[in-house]
């Protein structure tokens, strides 16, 4: 089973920038698409962003669209999907957890949890207004 491990969480002010990473152990990373969900406290884990296995699709949540940028890199091994994430405001304050697509996505409409697995353990993004 693909093991997943993100970092690059951290504390920053409004208005700044993150990029999160999301190393995958296996190369069968390359034929998968990739997501990222966050959950804050006392809140259910929501979608952020997809993309598909080439990097050519992506999908973002509305409350996102315009400032996250998903992105990806199958070459030389690295299997390594990314997180940019500017503009940032206090309530996208969450853990940040990446998943790998255990079902195929139409990047028309927003995925839903059931369509991921082998989530990794998660990064905490904390933003102070």
């Amino acid at each position: 089973q693909v093991q997943l491990v993100e970092s690059g969480g951290g504390l920053v002010q409004a208005g700044g920038s993150l990029r999160l990473s999301c190393a995958a152990s296996e190369r069968t990373f390359s034929t998968s698409a990739m997501g990222w969900f966050r959950q804050a406290p006392g809140k259910e884990r929501e979608f952020v962003a997809a993309i598909s296995w080439s990097g050519i699709n992506t999908i973002y949540a509305d409350s996102v669209k315009g400032r996250f940028t998903i992105t990806r890199d199958n070459a030389n091994a690295k299997n390594t999907v990314y997180l940019q994430m500017n503009s940032l405001k206090p309530e996208d304050t969450a853990v940040y957890y990446c998943a790998r697509a255990v079902r195929s996505l139409s990047f028309t409409t927003v995925p839903v949890l059931a369509d991921f697995g082998s989530w990794g353990q998660g990064t905490q993004v904390t933003v102070s207004s």
